[in-house]
């Protein structure tokens, strides 16, 4: 009975917090334009729902927090796309990062943001689209969503997942969110750790499946992936590829790309492009740079510096690139993806910062990622990359074929939804 009311109280809290945030993120939206889009977006999710989804349609749903886990999802969401050929597709996002990038997706019939998880907005949701298979992305698990497919007894599962012992399930305050956990008739695990942590409190519809970027970056080797204008401006260089890039970054790079003295060609894609930041970081540079958005007319093979001021392009960038950096682990803003250019078989440099992030872990004890601090182990690493192209080779080789290994994901998850 202790631990019965524990769990209610648990309960009530969460929902008046979820409440409040509501409120809150319509205050919050006044001054900030990120927020703003997702509280616009949220307020058309149900007006969209009844003008695309009728009572009479047999549907899907795909949870994605943002533009990361779709992308994860991807290869998943087209084998099921397949298999459910007379279904209709829901995708939601709770990020405007991924809803504003993929909203005209074709996985999808309809593309939405997805409502606060309230009880009335849960409730409304799973009700109208009285899902058939729902399809969670490595976390971004909300209670009430869980609780409503329960309670319509609509198959839901989890890719992807990775779980720390730091996490609330794992703790003696957790019980609330624990149970949420079990609205999922089976959770796949990026790893063994996972599915022994979820073990611990007695969930065991667990299979290690590995994680499915691994086939998605796999994947990208079947494309075209031919840029004219990074071909024009590398031309027979080497070629430096910095990828999601924050200031932070940007000071150990610039600091190398000035005092450089080869003919290496770099290219930079700024994880923030707005103008300002784009503006200050082409300004601290002293080589010849150009943006993106300047390039028409211009003889791109004259410029050292290329800076990406666009997104949507880097995962066909990184196949012009003889070494790659990946932004966002010199800080705390936390690691970028690692597995794009490793798919091109290119030796990679991070931050040192990369706990949370077991690919890197894996990559490095691999020996094809290399990991900083600061300026003088950049100068260091890159010194031996230009002087050893044995070692630069050799590098790109261990990360392509770790990449071929760590495939299988999806095949593993689909034979599963088959049966």
């Amino acid at each position: 009975m202790y631990f019965s009311n524990k769990v209610q109280n648990l309960n009530i809290i969460y929902n008046i917090a979820i409440g409040l945030t509501e409120r809150l993120l319509k205050f919050i939206a006044l001054f900030n334009q990120k927020i703003k889009f997702g509280v616009e977006g949220r307020s058309q999710t149900f007006s969209t729902l009844r003008n695309t989804i009728q009572a009479t349609d047999k549907c899907i749903w795909f949870h994605c927090a943002s533009l990361g886990e779709y992308e994860q999802g991807l290869p998943v969401f087209k084998e099921i796309k397949k298999l459910y050929k007379s279904h209709k597709i829901i995708l939601t996002f709770f990020s405007p990062s991924g809803y504003e990038i993929r909203k005209n997706t074709e996985i999808a019939d309809a593309v939405l943001y997805l409502p606060i998880d309230t009880k009335q907005n849960a409730k409304r949701f799973v009700n109208h689209i009285n899902p058939e298979l729902t399809v969670f992305v490595k976390y971004d698990i909300w209670p009430n969503y869980l609780n409503e497919l329960k309670k319509i007894k609509g198959r839901a599962i989890l890719i992807s997942a990775l779980f720390r012992k730091n996490q609330s399930y794992f703790k003696w305050y957790g019980r609330f969110m624990r149970d949420t956990l079990f609205a999922f008739e089976h959770i796949f695990t990026q790893d063994d750790k996972s599915k022994k942590l979820l073990e611990t409190i007695g969930y065991h519809n667990t299979s290690v499946s590995g994680d499915t970027r691994f086939d998605r970056v796999y994947s990208q080797l079947e494309q075209n992936n031919s840029l004219d204008f990074v071909s024009e401006f590398k031309a027979e260089n080497l070629c430096f590829v910095a990828g999601s890039t924050w200031p932070e970054d940007e000071d150990i790079l610039v600091d190398h790309i000035n005092t450089s003295t080869d003919k290496t060609k770099f290219i930079i894609a700024p994880h923030n492009i707005k103008s300002a930041q784009i503006q200050k970081l082409k300004q601290s540079i002293k080589k010849k740079a150009i943006l993106f958005s300047e390039k028409e007319g211009a003889l791109l093979h004259d410029f050292q510096v290329l800076i990406v001021d666009t997104i949507g392009l880097l995962s066909k960038i990184y196949f012009y690139a003889d070494i790659a950096y990946v932004g966002g682990a010199i800080g705390t803003t936390g690691l970028h993806n690692i597995l794009e250019p490793a798919v091109f078989g290119v030796p990679i440099i991070i931050g040192y910062n990369h706990k949370k992030f077991p690919e890197a872990t894996r990559m490095i004890k691999n020996a094809g990622v290399l990991e900083i601090k600061d300026v003088e182990g950049f100068q260091l690493i890159m010194s031996k990359l230009y002087e050893d192209k044995t070692f630069l080779s050799a590098l790109g080789e261990k990360n392509s074929d770790f990449i071929k290994k760590n495939t299988g994901a999806v095949v593993q998850i689909m034979d599963y939804l088959r049966i």
